[in-house]
This record gives C-alpha cells, structure tokens and sequence, in this order.
C-alpha cells in the first residue's frame, strides 16, 4: 500500500466527514481538553486496519498518542483491546466514525478471506481477490484480503489482459481475441500476462489450440467440468475457477487441481467486524 494514495485517501474523508467542521464536538468539547479512548473489539474475527489507523491519527493530529496492542492480522474475540488512543478530545472524536469505518470494514473482509483460505488447507489452490470492490476503497479491501491470507487479481484494468466474455464476443470468437492482443502486445511494445474467460469445454479446447495465453478461468463450470478442463490443460496454462463458489464448495473446485479460485464476494458481499471506539 503506497503511503501517498493512502495519505490522499485520508486527506478526501476527512474533508467529505468534516466539511466547515465538527460543530457536535466544537460545541461542547473545550479545544485545551484531552482524554483517552480504546478501540473495544466486539466479534470474533481477524483484525485489519491498525497501519491505517496510525496513518489516520497522525493527519488528524500529530500529538495524538496511538498505543497499539494489537497487529493486523491477529486474531480477536470480544472484550479484546486493539489500541489505546490519548490527546485532545476534539481530534479523538474528529478520527472516530472514519476509523471505525476503515477498521470495520477491512477486519470484516479479512475475516471472511481467511474463512476461504482455510478451507483449502493441504492443497496447492490459492484465493484471489477480484475488481468487485468499493469504489475508492480497492487499495484497502485488496490489503485486507492479503492480511486475511488471500491473494490480489489485478489492481485495475492496466496492470494485465483478461478477455472475458464480452472482450471475446466484440472480437468475434476466442481465436480473433487472442490474434488482436498478440498483435497488440508486439506493437505496443508490451510485456503484460493474458488471462482468457472459457465459458464451456469446448472453449476450452479452442484456447488450447490456439494458445498465447498464459492462464484460463473456468467460469460457472460444475466441479465435474471443472475436473475434466483441468485434466485437458494438463499444466499447460495456468487455471482459475470463478463464478459462484461460496465457502461450502470451495474445496471442491480445490481438489480439481485449479492453481487459482477467484471469489467476488469477498470484497463485495462484506459483513463489518463489530467495534467500538470508546471513552475511558
């Protein structure tokens, strides 16, 4: 994570939060008053924010004193301390709702993320993040997701080529889609790895023909097709398994001997870890 982005990302909350200022605290909260509070964990799951966290306090208030008792990454329970936080009050409750918002959200996702993961212990098969996430917030879920033991697709559309099914029905078929981006990559002078959507077993086999390719999702395959396609790119390409597989069927699709499973919903179907950041 690039402290300049994050530092961006900070700098834009705070003014959406802010606007003209927090007249709840203005009005009641002399500017001279300190305290202290604590971030009370309030579920079980895998805690995920703390850096930013620090990140956060430090724009607000460089004399704000941030004691960190738990990492990112570790695992929590209710009644569990994360941090203890000191110093004015307007700047503790200036921090408070956005903290708890960046925190929340990225324990949450790397809770689920490591749910995942931990169904494929003892295989090979790694999980994948996807581009379904917040806008604005990518850079943060696909951090939580990597706390949680996960692994990053693509940050964006430029870092390689993924011909899905769109992609391939503009070019007009599989073989022309991976013709243009050969053609492509050579005259731009362009190193990037190419991903290509197979949609059946058929698809499958007119990728192998035409090759070019340095990875093939299997997409809303069954397990059984799934299986079958492994066995017919026999290590040729890299595969990954995408499309509707949840925590029950994970492993499944695991044992088929796809390197990859890429999982949606683990940026796009969140449940907030529950905390609070309290007055002591």
């Amino acid at each position: 994570m690039e402290n300049r982005i994050l530092r961006e990302f900070i700098l834009r909350s705070l003014a959406e939060d802010l606007g003209d200022g927090d007249h709840s605290s203005l009005a009641c909260i002399p500017e001279e008053t300190n305290g202290k509070a604590k971030l009370l964990i309030k579920e079980k799951g895998l805690l995920a924010g703390i850096r930013v966290a620090g990140e956060l306090f430090s724009t607000i208030d460089k004399n704000l004193k941030f004691v960190v008792l738990l990492e990112d990454g570790d695992g929590v329970v209710p009644g569990d301390i994360a941090f203890y936080l000191s110093g004015h009050l307007q700047s503790i409750l200036k921090s408070e709702r956005l903290v708890l918002n960046i925190i929340q959200r990225m324990s949450g996702i790397a809770t689920s993320t490591r749910e995942y993961v931990s169904q494929l212990k003892g295989l090979k098969t790694k999980i994948l993040d996807t581009r379904k996430t917040t806008p604005g917030l990518r850079f943060l879920e696909k951090e939580a997701v990597r706390i949680g033991g996960g692994m990053n697709h693509r940050m964006g559309l430029s870092d390689m080529i993924m011909l899905k099914d769109n992609h391939i029905d503009y070019a007009g078929g599989i073989e022309k889609a991976i013709i243009k981006t050969k053609e492509y990559l050579k005259k731009n002078n362009m190193n990037l790895k190419v991903e290509i959507e197979a949609r059946s077993l058929e698809d499958v086999k007119k990728i192998l023909s035409v090759g070019g390719v340095d990875r093939i999702m299997l997409d809303n395959f069954s397990v059984k097709d799934t299986l079958s396609a492994v066995r017919e790119i026999s290590g040729r390409f890299e595969t990954e398994s995408s499309g509707g597989i949840t925590l029950s069927t994970i492993r499944s699709y695991a044992e088929c001997g796809v390197d990859f499973i890429s999982v949606g919903a683990l940026t796009h179907h969140i449940k907030s870890l529950d905390m609070s950041l309290k007055a002591m």
